[in-house]
């Protein structure tokens, strides 16, 4: 069986004008911000449907561009990040518990050195 992705981020400069885009865009709603793990000023996305993935919108942290993440859903990240660095992978960070009582998740780098994100399902 394979893995689905399961949520996305979109990450940059003005984590309030991305929202405000978004919101504008789209129709979609933010809950409150919260500090992620190593992201500032993070809202998860309320897209206000049941079809596709739901996601969030924050800052980037300091020395790192805007980009777009999404994250792929394992039974365990320690297992994936395994199988990934054998097939030339490499770990960003991670495994780390979401504050608040949220996933465990982790990101790598595949060999062309897009950021892909691990949550624990």
């Amino acid at each position: 069986m394979g893995n689905p992705v399961v949520h996305f981020e979109i990450l940059g400069k003005d984590a309030k004008a991305l929202q405000s885009f978004y919101k504008q865009a789209f129709d979609w709603d933010f809950d409150v911000p919260v500090e992620g793990v190593n992201v500032p000023q993070y809202s998860v996305v309320k897209t206000q449907t049941d079809a596709g993935i739901q996601g969030g919108i924050g800052k980037s942290p300091d020395g790192y561009g805007g980009h777009v993440t999404f994250y792929v859903g394992v039974p365990s990240i320690e297992a994936a990040f395994d199988k990934i660095e054998k097939l030339g992978g490499k770990r960003m960070m991670g495994p780390d518990k979401v504050p608040g009582g949220g996933p465990t998740i982790g990101m790598f780098i595949d060999p062309e050195g897009h950021a892909i994100g691990l949550v624990e399902v």
